[in-house]
């Protein structure tokens, strides 16, 4: 599982200090973006060397609780799935102890010259099932 915490600032929040759900979708994208970092394919990489992106293929987002400006929110990513040229996230955010929203998440690998799937790069997919949750299945199909 991949963790990071991130500040909940005043703009991210409405005037009565609220998180706006928008703001919560960047934040969990910079967290992403972490993670591929962490994974050696930072986005600048990706896109630059490697030619390929990750578009967001559906997200399913569970509100449970309101975050508030100056809570430090706790993102935690794991891997759960793991596909030819998609991987499935699952996503918990929370502040204070208490889970605020999960996502579930897909991802996949697209060529920037083509703009179709592509599979997933050999380091990148090793780094990918390395993280890859034991109790989840691996699907080669996609």
């Amino acid at each position: 599982m991949f963790s990071k915490t991130y500040p909940l600032r005043f703009g991210d929040c409405d005037p009565s200090g609220i998180a706006y759900y928008p703001s919560y979708l960047r934040i969990l994208d910079g967290a992403i973006e972490d993670f591929f970092t962490a994974l050696d394919a930072p986005r600048d990489r990706m896109t630059g060397a490697m030619r390929m992106g990750t578009p967001t293929v559906t997200m399913n987002l569970v509100f449970q609780r309101p975050g508030y400006q100056g809570d430090d929110l706790v993102i935690d990513i794991r891997v759960i799935r793991l596909g030819r040229s998609s991987v499935d996230l699952a996503h918990t955010v929370s502040a204070r102890g208490e889970t605020l929203f999960t996502a579930a998440h897909r991802l996949v690998a697209t060529s920037l010259e083509t703009h179709t799937s592509c599979a997933w790069p050999d380091a990148l997919r090793a780094a990918l099932t390395h993280h890859l949750e034991k109790t989840h299945a691996h699907d080669p199909a996609t």
